[in-house]
């Protein structure tokens, strides 16, 4: 070896030279970013019904399945109606009973005040067929109030769709005894779907400038972005929504506030219960960002190295928050505007280890 090595030297042939290369650094400057915060959420139509009886009876037909569409004043249930009929049969009775009775007190009335003009009859008759008139006519008033209530009633017998939309599960049978405290089901009014989610007092306070009265508050939501509902499967639903609402009474148990978001939903995908994650993009303007490899975790620490004057890096501590982009970090101190450090390769850097290598020196 010893000998090729100065057959080589003697042929002036040159070795090859060891070179070194510079790592990847970067210049600390403020940038604009936008970071996505995230929240986990339910949906809720934005009409959602209870549907319960308004009167007690037996559940003669069941007209919806569950999970069907339907529309604002289709029939969904009929209770028996038999009881019901009657009572108006009974009250519609009544009604021409009292009539034929305030009639008859009319003509008293009318009969003893042409007597009491001719002074046949006292001021006493006359009176007390007055009053005898009235209470008839009170008495009509009564009986067709006895009438339209009836009505009311059977109508309730056949309970219709207030709002157009799903139906939910149906935990009754025909020929179940029915009452105003039995759940028909729930129908869903999904033609606008609420995500609601919590948010906490600090998103709130960093969201929210200080100082805002109710009605700024309002125009701020205005102004908020767009928001995007993400499935539980990782799916992202196509239309975007809005925030709505943002409660302005903070939950003592949990810390955070009820925010809604609203989705319009036109072709049905959505339904109420379903779960997933409200993704909103909040734009953080004068931020220091940097790449997440620039960072090197030592226990409990997040350091960057740091490059000085005379090119050794030197580790600083740092703080930092994650962009939400998977591939930055934001941070929070510990680096100035005009730093340079190490960004590809930081991991394999020693403290004060040379890191910039100028071209002129390469070439000595």
């Amino acid at each position: 070896m010893l000998g090729t090595i100065a057959g080589l030297v003697a042929c002036n042939i040159d070795m090859p030279k060891e070179t070194q290369s510079s790592f990847e650094t970067m210049i600390i400057k403020k940038s604009d970013i936008e970071m996505p915060y995230r929240f986990s959420a339910r949906m809720k139509g934005q009409n959602d019904v209870t549907v319960t009886p308004q009167v007690s009876g037996q559940l003669m037909k069941i007209c919806v399945t569950e999970g069907q569409q339907v529309k604002k004043g289709q029939a969904l249930f009929i209770i028996d109606s038999r009881n019901a009929q009657l009572e108006l049969e009974a009250a519609q009775a009544n009604l021409q009973a009292a009539l034929a009775q305030e009639n008859s007190a009319k003509l008293e009335f009318e009969s003893n005040k042409n007597l009491f003009d001719k002074k046949i009859v006292s001021s006493y008759m006359l009176n007390n067929s007055e009053n005898a008139y009235k209470q008839a006519h009170a008495a009509v008033a009564q009986a067709q109030a006895a009438v339209n209530r009836a009505k009311v009633n059977l109508g309730f017998c056949t309970i219709t769709a207030t709002v157009s939309g799903i139906i939910g599960e149906i935990p009754v049978r025909i020929g179940d005894q029915v009452s105003p405290m039995t759940q028909l089901t729930m129908l869903s009014g999904n033609t606008t779907m609420y995500a609601e989610f919590s948010v906490t007092e600090s998103i709130v306070e960093s969201m929210v400038q200080e100082g805002m009265n109710a009605s700024d508050v309002e125009k701020y939501i205005n102004q908020l972005p767009d928001a995007t509902f993400i499935m539980k499967n990782g799916t992202e639903y196509p239309h975007k929504g809005r925030v709505v609402s943002l409660t302005g009474v903070v939950n003592a148990s949990t810390g955070s506030l009820t925010s809604k978001v609203s989705f319009p939903n036109p072709d049905g995908h959505l339904y109420s219960g379903i779960q997933g994650t409200v993704v909103m993009n909040f734009a953080e303007k004068g931020v220091i960002v940097i790449p997440q490899y620039s960072v090197v975790r030592l226990q409990d620490k997040a350091q960057v190295y740091k490059v000085q004057a005379d090119s050794t890096a030197t580790a600083v501590d740092v703080t930092m928050e994650d962009a939400g982009n998977g591939q930055d970090f934001i941070i929070t101190s510990g680096l100035n505007p005009g730093d340079r450090i190490v960004t590809t390769g930081a991991n394999n850097v020693v403290e004060g280890q040379k890191v910039l290598f100028p071209e002129t020196e390469k070439e000595k």
